[in-house]
């Protein structure tokens, strides 16, 4: 059985990938932007950069010519891990920020606090591990 959770890891796991994407998804998009935020080393960062525009998760724009200089933006298939993000910051909040909340979720328009929950979309229900389970799905060879 080959594992989405595992692939996906494959794709996103390196931690600088990861904040990158959280930079890219909040906003940011220049290079030195993502260097200050980051306190990432240049090289690195070029690394993690070119691989992100390679596996398709970021494009390369570019917004100034001599030097030519790009801009990061998030393609839809990053933009489709923004509930990774969000179940990230309710994970690390409750589990690893003893002191309480560093960051909340908003609503950009209003500037409202929201809560986030993951909920089977036929129903409205939310979803709890007990209630589920994986199972592989039989796909038909020819």
């Amino acid at each position: 059985m080959e594992c989405p959770i595992a692939r996906s890891m494959a794709e996103v796991g390196d931690s600088w990938r990861i904040l990158i994407l959280r930079d890219a998804l909040n906003g940011l998009r220049r290079f030195d932007e993502f260097q200050t935020n980051l306190g990432i080393a240049s090289n690195i960062l070029t690394q993690r950069l070119n691989a992100l525009v390679e596996d398709g998760l970021l494009d390369r724009r570019p917004y100034q010519q001599r030097p030519t200089r790009y801009e990061y933006v998030p393609t839809a298939k990053a933009r489709d891990l923004w509930p990774l993000f969000v179940v990230l910051i309710r994970w690390g909040t409750k589990w690893l920020s003893p002191e309480g909340p560093t960051v909340e979720l908003i609503d950009r328009p209003t500037g409202r606090a929201v809560d986030f929950a993951i909920v089977e979309r036929a129903t409205g229900e939310p979803l709890r591990p007990k209630d589920l389970a994986v199972r592989p799905v039989s796909r038909l060879r020819s």
